[in-house]
């Protein structure tokens, strides 16, 4: 446990900048220590130097990083970044070297066996490697920062496009619905006034569970049916007993989650373009296959010879439907018309969780 409260607070109050050199100069530290022990065959002598130049170090890198920030070198290594970072880690490095020349002076120890120049080249050529490398990884690490903004981004702004046009799809589907049952209770006013007045009750009820799940891009299978279950209960005041309709949830299929009203527009065609000899018989079936939801709306009629329900005029129900899945399940979705024995079915397989936009 105390670990992971580590853990969590390492991640969320250390910045990935100074991760980077706490880890980085700290694994440098040991390794420059191993060398100078090696080097100067006296351990002691070589945790002192190390543990007063490790510091600076730090120190120099970062003020290295703020210079490249603010001379706005971005984040290509061009010619111009590349010798930059040879000179200024070139002069970090003699920083670097006239502290731990200056250390080993005020103890009055130099390095056994060593000249005075090469006191001062070997460690200042190992310090321009370690800041060039220093150098080449922070580079490295801030162009993975800025391409991982970008597309941070980039979906950000994928979301708000995608939560405008699921917003478009749904104003497209309300209305359509509502100028078609308005029109239906004008037809009935004058010779079936109670009709009408208990297609409105209905339609009302229809509109209130609308407008409760208005901002819901996502609802249960469950919901959606009952979003179903109140439109046909207009139309089927309108018709009648020439509409008899059939919905069926499989137990495990009514929990899962859809994309809200995308059955609407499908279920709407069926009951405009159906045909109606002898009564139109509408069956929705949805079931779990697999890892998939399997959703069939069947009905009596026919296709034309392009494979579309035949109906009076093109409208949007289909082409929205199409969107729609597009937008919720990229890619993990089919969907086919058929005709069978004088019935017409609709099948969606839709697979794994619907997206949803903010």
């Amino acid at each position: 446990m105390i670990v992971g409260a580590l853990r969590g607070w390492w991640t969320e109050h250390v910045s990935l900048f100074w991760r980077a050199q706490i880890v980085g100069w700290g694994l440098f530290f040991v390794l420059d220590v191993t060398n100078r022990a090696l080097t100067y065959h006296n351990p002691s002598m070589a945790v002192v130097v190390s543990v007063v130049v490790a510091p600076c170090l730090v120190a120099l890198s970062t003020g290295l990083g703020r210079i490249y920030v603010a001379w706005k070198i971005g984040t290509r290594l061009t010619p111009r970044a590349l010798a930059l970072i040879v000179v200024l880690s070139a002069a970090a490095a003699a920083v670097a070297v006239a502290i731990g020349f200056s250390t080993r002076q005020l103890i009055g120890w130099d390095i056994p066996q060593w000249t005075l120049l090469e006191q001062v080249a070997v460690p200042w050529f190992h310090y321009v490697l370690a800041l060039n490398a220093w150098s080449l990884c922070y580079f490295w690490i801030e162009a993975e920062r800025a391409k991982q903004e970008e597309n941070r981004r980039a979906l950000r702004a994928e979301a708000e496009a995608l939560r405008l046009e699921l917003e478009e799809l749904r104003l497209q589907l309300d209305p359509h619905f509502l100028f078609n049952a308005l029109n239906g209770v004008a037809e009935e006013i004058p010779e079936h006034p109670e009709a009408a007045l208990a297609m409105l009750r209905d339609l009302t009820a229809y509109l209130r569970h609308s407008l409760d799940g208005n901002k819901q891009t996502v609802v249960t299978v469950d919901a959606e049916v009952g979003s179903i279950a109140a439109y046909l209960g207009v139309q089927k005041a309108r018709f009648g007993d020439r509409l008899r309709t059939r919905l069926h949830v499989e137990h495990d299929a009514g929990a899962r989650r859809i994309a809200s009203f995308l059955l609407q527009p499908l279920v709407e065609n069926t009951v405009k373009h159906g045909r109606r000899d002898g009564g139109l018989e509408l069956h929705l079936d949805i079931r779990v296959e697999g890892d998939a939801l399997r959703v069939a709306i069947e009905n009596n009629g026919t296709l034309d010879a392009t494979g579309r329900a035949r109906r009076r005029r093109s409208g949007i129900g289909l082409e929205n439907v199409r969107r729609r899945l597009a937008l919720h399940y990229p890619g993990r979705h089919q969907f086919t018309l058929a005709e069978r024995d004088g019935t017409v079915v609709a099948t969606l397989m839709l697979e794994g969780e619907p997206c949803s936009a903010p």
